[in-house]
């Protein structure tokens, strides 16, 4: 038996889930947003590439079957309504009539089922994990997906975002290498916008596309993203009023104080529920002696993460206290990392061997410095510091975000720092880090390589589990085990700001904060 889930997508479902933002102005059409984006994407084909830039832009052109609230409970996007049978085994998807790709072929459930099967188990190990679960997958008619699981997957629902799964044009993609399709470079969607033009280094333009599906959407006529790589320069754009919006990474936390202040900015802090993401130094488990638990430890202990998030990112978001951020489900307060302690961490180091020389260091290790802006960049001369007091010596390399995306890719670094999304369920977004079948040369995977049978065990015990009060137990196991092992050092429950100009309307209505279509933004009166 089937159970419904129904919305009617409109000004109705997005009020009512939409979080006050002062005074309701009738929305008004037209105008250019102009917006920030930094570091400039390599591409804007989703599924390809998924950096976080990339996210931002290509959200707008492109469009899954859901949305999520701040609750992350599913609302329609490229569905228009869905069934659950009462096993939890099937979903029944039913489509938006008249939806149009940007070419102007009509969007089917053979495209659905081409980027849910195809497209993606290829080119996104997260979507692979989860969706090789997938039994059956069929298109009983135009307009409607039918997928049934090997098992029952408590998460599933929280797999159809457009940054999860995106629906690309079949036409353009089957037969070809994904990686290097015409389309990758021209983006082709069924979001509100389209490509119109990009100036490297300078600025991306996205024009209303007129055969948008959803009634006189979008209000704006374009969206233009802004490549501003000084952060001084960002700031000043957007406190003289060049630009109207800027995100997560665009403003540095040291410029969040004065545009607290400013009267005409609005700065909010919610709408990232569904990535909820952390921050790590990444490590590299093939290079010695990272290896070694105790020394991963010890450099755990050297971290004040209260440091990092009062003085670096000036109160924004909250220092980690293991593998799973406080705000995903399964979350367990009881379980947390060792406080820092630098003398616990050279004792610890001095008994496991690693002594230091006549001038102080115990081993040397290189730094991929991560290149989203200057606080980052602090942060890595942080963890110098840090390093530096327990006798490790940290040597900085510098790059650009395509070269450390592919570094890290390719297993080219020793230590970095990393940022990565939990979407809502441990499942989804901490095992894919973790578990040794996702040891690949792919961003985002197990790049460090960390291999445990007693982990793999585990994450598939929870991954498998059908009842939520098991999956409990099977993740508070599996979070003290992480933080005994410290596969990667954590740092930083990531709170991303959204920094608007005030008369900017319906910025923030999601869980999904900027990764959406933006069809309902407008400049108020």
């Amino acid at each position: 038996m089937l159970t419904g889930r129904r919305g009617i997508l409109g000004v109705g479902l997005a009020a009512a889930s939409r979080p006050a933002q002062g005074i309701a102005q009738a929305p008004r059409r037209g105008g250019t947003l102009q917006m920030t984006l930094v570091p400039e994407p390599p591409i804007l084909q989703l599924g390809v590439n998924n950096q976080g830039p990339t996210q931002v832009a290509a959200s707008k052109i492109f469009q899954g079957l859901l949305r999520y609230n701040q609750k992350l409970e599913p609302l329609p996007e490229l569905a228009k309504s869905w069934a659950v049978s009462s096993d939890g085994r099937e979903y029944l998807f039913h489509l938006q009539e008249g939806v149009k790709f940007h070419d102007g072929r009509p969007m089917t459930a053979d495209d659905v089922l081409f980027s849910l099967m195809k497209f993606h188990m290829e080119l996104s190990p997260r979507v692979r994990a989860v969706f090789q679960q997938i039994e059956e997958a069929t298109a009983p008619d135009p307009l409607t997906v039918r997928l049934v699981l090997k098992s029952p997957f408590e998460p599933f629902m929280l797999m159809f975002a457009a940054t999860a799964a995106c629906i690309v044009p079949k036409h353009l993609f089957d037969g070809l290498d994904y990686r290097q399709a015409p389309a990758v470079q021209q983006p082709i969607g069924t979001g509100p916008f389209r490509l119109a033009e990009w100036q490297k280094a300078n600025f991306i333009r996205l024009n209303r596309f007129e055969g948008y599906w959803r009634l006189n959407l979008p209000y704006l006529d374009s969206i233009v993203f802004r490549i501003i790589p000084d952060s001084q320069s960002r700031a000043l754009a957007l406190q003289n009023g060049q630009v109207q919006l800027a995100l997560a990474n665009d403003i540095e936390p040291f410029d969040m104080p004065r545009f607290r202040a400013q009267p005409n900015i609005m700065v909010r802090t919610d709408g990232w529920e569904y990535s909820q993401p952390i921050s790590w130094m990444e490590i590299n488990h093939r290079v010695k002696p990272l290896d070694d638990a105790r020394v991963r430890r010890a450099m755990s202990l050297a971290i004040d993460r209260d440091f990092v998030v009062n003085r670096l990112w000036f109160g924004l978001g909250k220092p980690c206290t293991g593998a799973i951020a406080s705000t995903t489900r399964f979350y367990d307060p009881n379980v947390r990392l060792p406080r820092h302690d630098p003398r616990a961490a050279q004792q610890l180091l001095d008994a496991s061997g690693y002594r230091a020389d006549s001038r102080g260091i115990r081993f040397t290790l290189k730094h991929l410095v991560l290149p989203y802006g200057e606080v980052w960049t602090r942060l890595s001369e942080y963890l110098r510091q840090a390093m530096g007091r327990i006798g490790i010596e940290l040597q900085l390399e510098t790059t650009d975000a395509g070269s450390w995306a592919g570094r890290i890719g390719r297993w080219e670094y020793e230590t970095s720092v990393n940022w990565v999304s939990q979407f809502g369920d441990p499942t989804i977004g901490v095992e894919r880090t973790y578990v040794s079948s996702n040891i690949q040369k792919v961003t985002f995977t197990n790049t460090g390589g960390y291999s445990n049978p007693k982990v793999d065990a585990l994450f598939q015990r929870a991954r498998e589990g059908a009842d939520a009060a098991a999956r409990r137990e099977t993740f508070r196991e599996l979070q003290q085990l992480l933080i005994e092992e410290v596969p990667q050092i954590w740092i930083h429950e990531l709170a991303f700001p959204t920094i608007a100009d005030k008369r900017l309307q319906n910025l923030v209505t999601t869980g999904l904060s900027a990764h959406v279509s933006y069809d309902e933004v407008h400049f108020a009166g």
